[in-house]
């Protein structure tokens, strides 16, 4: 399990990476995961950037 920290770095650089697609890469980096504990660190990452992206517009 990683810190604090390390989720949100890691949910900056994926969002300034891959924009709005920060959530789907971090969604399917859960999904491939070789084991739960990894998979639970990329779902925090998940839910950190749809915290950065904040609500959307519609």
């Amino acid at each position: 399990m990683m810190n604090t920290q390390y989720i949100v770095q890691h949910a900056h650089a994926l969002y300034r990476a891959h924009g709005d697609r920060a959530e789907l890469e971090a969604a399917q980096k859960a999904k491939r995961a070789s084991d739960p504990s990894e998979a639970e660190t990329w779902q925090k990452i998940r839910m950190k950037i749809k915290e950065l992206r904040g609500p959307r517009a519609t």
